[in-house]
């Protein structure tokens, strides 16, 4: 079953508070997305460990219930 995009945006919400999410539907299906992610948690981290900010976020879903996310993640200005 494919993950709704109001779904993830709100588990990383959840997750990063002050986050500005974006999500996108890339292919119109519910399973492949990109998601945009700004928050001020991330200043300091590699982009790696942006991401697996992100990641644990989701939960475990990546790869299930979610089959592909194109993430870009940033510090605010």
């Amino acid at each position: 079953m494919a993950m709704q995009a109001d779904k993830i945006e709100a588990m990383i919400r959840a997750a990063l508070p002050d986050a500005e999410v974006t999500i996108t539907d890339l292919a119109g299906d519910g399973d492949h997305y990109a998601a945009h992610v700004v928050s001020a948690s991330f200043a300091g981290k590699t982009r790696i460990a942006q991401h697996k900010a992100v990641y644990a976020a989701l939960g475990g879903r990546m790869g299930g219930e979610l089959h592909a996310l194109q993430l870009t993640t940033a510090v605010p200005n």
